[in-house]
């Protein structure tokens, strides 16, 4: 890829997130009457009047506005939404009594499901970090490291190691099975990583970086494929790889038959998050000002292995997932696996300085733009077949929000400008 197709894509991803992604969500998300955020649109950008507001949705959102903000966009109006939806979630969604936030509210901001959801905390703490470096508004951070220390004091496996995930409002662990009690997964492990990088970063406390290096060793130790380097996606208490399940409490729509239960259950990995997991990394290093060296080896076997079963280099973009030795079960196309590959596919090349990532992303870019944005609307299909047909249409709902997709195109912009320099 020559300095011109490389500053082709910079113009392109920049045009799409200044003049669609963001006027997207900024001019229909605000909610004037309730507070917080309204996230719930269709094909054609229209509220579905859906009525609920997610703590992912809501702090995923404050997330993209203060991120969008500190990296230069938006002529300095994010802020003030930012802080809009910061105000939403410490009136309506902090309890109190136990401490934490509540995982979900309707739109009057009524408690409709108080349990504690590490997952949801963790972008608590991700997102209020965020908002405050963005705004210098301290509540951000004060109510970010409350959320943290309420994780480390209830959340805290002492015996095994890691975190537990579920938990009801006094944070009384939740019942095995489908309740998820028993449960670890890789997904909160990652962005827990993701979380306290961002704490860290904004603190600047030795017990959060602390924290922040004995989850990553977790993630690397215990959560990884011992061959392959890939992520397994759920385990027991003790660590021991447990079958995957839907939990009764779900951040998404993943595709599980009607028990719940997947086909090959204790033998699958997600491309997306593989790559995602890699970059991640790479950034904590880079936050804690840590050698890379030490990684490469690793990092390398996570890009490669999506770079070879992940990508699909006959129709473009990234498959769902397959097995740990390699191939496909899952040929559909999902958004955000498409957003983190981009990102992790520049990170490669930025590391490595071979060409076979820069065509990876050249795939995942063109797939992206030809046919997973709506361009008439301006956000991202959320699932598709494999040539890119779409097969769910809305534009927005409490697990597809703007965080991936608004993320992804201001995090390739830095990139592809670092590969234009280098």
């Amino acid at each position: 890829m020559d300095t011109k197709e490389i500053q082709k894509y910079l113009e392109e991803a920049e045009n799409h997130l200044i003049n669609e992604l963001l006027p997207f969500w900024t001019s229909r998300m605000v909610d004037r009457k309730h507070g917080g955020f309204i996230t719930h649109f269709d094909e054609e950008g229209h509220d579905t009047g859906e009525d609920e507001k997610s703590l992912i949705a809501q702090t995923r959102s404050v997330y993209t506005l203060s991120s969008a903000h500190r990296a230069g966009y938006g002529e300095g109006k994010l802020a003030g939404l930012a802080a809009y939806g910061v105000d939403y979630l410490l009136e309506k969604m902090w309890d109190d009594q136990y401490g934490g936030f509540y995982w979900m509210t309707n739109r009057a901001g009524e408690v409709i499901n108080d349990q504690k959801i590490v997952y949801g905390l963790s972008f608590a703490i991700y997102a209020l970090s965020e908002y405050t470096m963005a705004t210098a508004d301290p509540r951000g951070l004060e109510y970010a490291e409350k959320t943290f220390n309420l994780i480390q004091t209830y959340g805290t496996d002492t015996f095994y190691g890691g975190y537990f995930e579920m938990f009801s409002r006094d944070w009384t662990l939740a019942e095995p099975g489908a309740q998820g009690g028993d449960r670890k997964t890789l997904d909160v492990h990652m962005h827990l990583m993701e979380s306290f990088t961002t704490l860290y970063e904004a603190s600047q406390k030795e017990v959060h970086r602390r924290k922040l290096q004995e989850d990553i060793r977790i993630l690397l130790e215990r959560m990884l494929h011992p061959q392959y380097k890939t992520g397994i996606p759920q385990f027991w208490a003790d660590w021991q790889v447990a079958p995957q399940i839907k939990f009764d409490i779900i951040w998404g729509w993943d595709r599980y038959s009607e028990d719940g239960a997947k086909s090959n259950p204790t033998d699958n990995t997600c491309y997306g998050h593989n790559t995602e997991l890699a970059w991640l990394l790479i950034h904590a290093l880079e936050i804690m000002k840590k050698d890379k060296a030490n990684y490469k080896d690793l990092l390398k076997t996570i890009f490669d292995h999506t770079l070879h079963n992940g990508i699909d280099w006959e129709y473009g973009g990234v498959f769902v997932e397959g097995p740990h030795a390699g191939g496909v079960y899952d040929h559909e196309k999902e958004f955000w696996q498409q957003a983190e590959v981009m990102i992790g596919m520049l990170d490669a090349f930025l590391l490595f300085g071979d060409e076979k990532y820069l065509k990876a992303y050249r795939n995942v870019h063109r797939f992206v733009f030809d046919k997973v944005i709506n361009h008439k609307t301006g956000e991202w299909y959320p699932l598709l077949t494999r040539e890119g047909k779409p097969i769910w249409t809305h534009m927005g709902h409490s697990w597809k929000i703007n965080y991936h997709t608004v993320r992804a195109m201001v995090e390739c912009v830095k990139r592809m400008k670092r590969v234009k320099d280098e």
